[in-house]
């Protein structure tokens, strides 16, 4: 039974650490989202599009952001992926624990 309580707080522990970092991680995207959308504001609204270097700057901020987007939703259904397998194996741990505890 020492054994089984044991395992609980490790998954109890693990599965707080992971909560803390995803609410870490989604404060950090959505505080760097929000500033970068006023810089993007900012830039939109103090151009002049009629000079042809504010539109190809303009061009290239956006095709960085693009880009910088798509690989932030790559990492992130990355980690999503792992979390699952993390969680995956603690239900594995429990069930064998479990059968081991009915022998």
């Amino acid at each position: 039974m020492a054994i089984n309580h044991r395992l609980n707080e490790i998954r109890g522990a693990a599965l707080d650490r992971i909560d803390r970092s995803e609410r870490n991680s989604k404060l950090a995207f959505y505080s760097a989202l929000a500033v970068e959308a006023l810089f993007l504001i900012a830039f939109v609204a103090l151009a002049d599009f009629h000079n042809r270097i504010h539109v190809l700057l303009l061009l290239a901020a956006m095709a960085i952001y693009m880009i910088l987007g798509l690989g932030l939703l790559a990492l992130g259904a990355h980690v999503s992926r792992n979390t699952q397998a993390i969680l995956r194996a603690i239900e594995l741990i429990e069930r064998k624990g479990e059968a081991d505890g009915r022998r």
